[in-house]
């Protein structure tokens, strides 16, 4: 279960510069105006700027840097609404296995710390990577945008090709990303599944709470 998680932190993990124009191909139109493009890049490069800033700061402890970026998350990552997409399944009326509203918020309420818990420690890995802005476009009618960029690995290997799928009403939010062609929601969605068949979803709940 660590794709989805892992992905989105390293995303973040990272400083960002925008394509010259000659590489950066200009989006067809669509629902979501350029306006709304400019906005949802603009978003993406403050949002790995914060992140760098924190992953650079020596003076914070361990727990310092977790709580700085269960706060990034909570402000910028549509965090509840991805992870209730991840256990649609068993919230559908004809789900085998019927949760209840207890059961649905405990496992809200740990999933941003499961995120920060598991994996934070593995950014520092990644500090001094770069993220490029590529190029942007509109995503379905709902004026949500596309960020398509590049990562750069600090250590040398091959760059990493990272999608942000972005909504721009109201405050922007991070709602999924694709990192070299896989959909990482989807793919998560599958791992809590498998998980969820083989232990309960009680025992996903209890394993989010205790990583650390």
């Amino acid at each position: 279960m660590k794709r989805f998680t892992l992905a989105i932190l390293l995303a973040v993990a990272a400083p960002v510069a925008v394509a010259s124009p000659a590489f950066a191909q200009a989006a067809p139109s669509g629902p979501a105006t350029p306006a709304q493009q400019k906005t949802a890049a603009d978003f993406i490069a403050d949002l790995t700027g914060q992140a760098l800033a924190v992953l650079q700061d020596k003076s914070l402890s361990k727990d310092q840097s977790r709580t700085k970026f269960r706060a990034l998350l909570r402000a910028n990552f549509d965090v509840d609404g991805t992870g209730l997409r991840l256990i649609r399944t068993y919230r559908a009326p004809n789900s085998p296995i019927k949760l209840t509203d207890a059961q649905v918020n405990a496992y809200r309420a740990a999933l941003p710390d499961f995120v920060v818990n598991t994996y934070s420690d593995r950014l520092y890995d990644f500090a001094a990577a770069k993220v490029t802005v590529v190029r942007t476009l509109p995503r379905g009618s709902r004026g949500e945008v596309d960020v398509f960029t590049r990562i750069t690995d600090p250590k040398g290997g091959k760059p990493i090709e990272a999608i942000w799928q972005v909504k721009t009403t109201g405050k922007p939010q991070v709602t999924n990303i694709t990192v070299n062609g896989v959909n990482i929601a989807l793919t998560q969605e599958a791992d809590f599944k498998a998980y969820i068949e083989k232990n309960g979803f009680d025992a996903l709940v209890d394993f989010m709470k205790k990583a650390k």
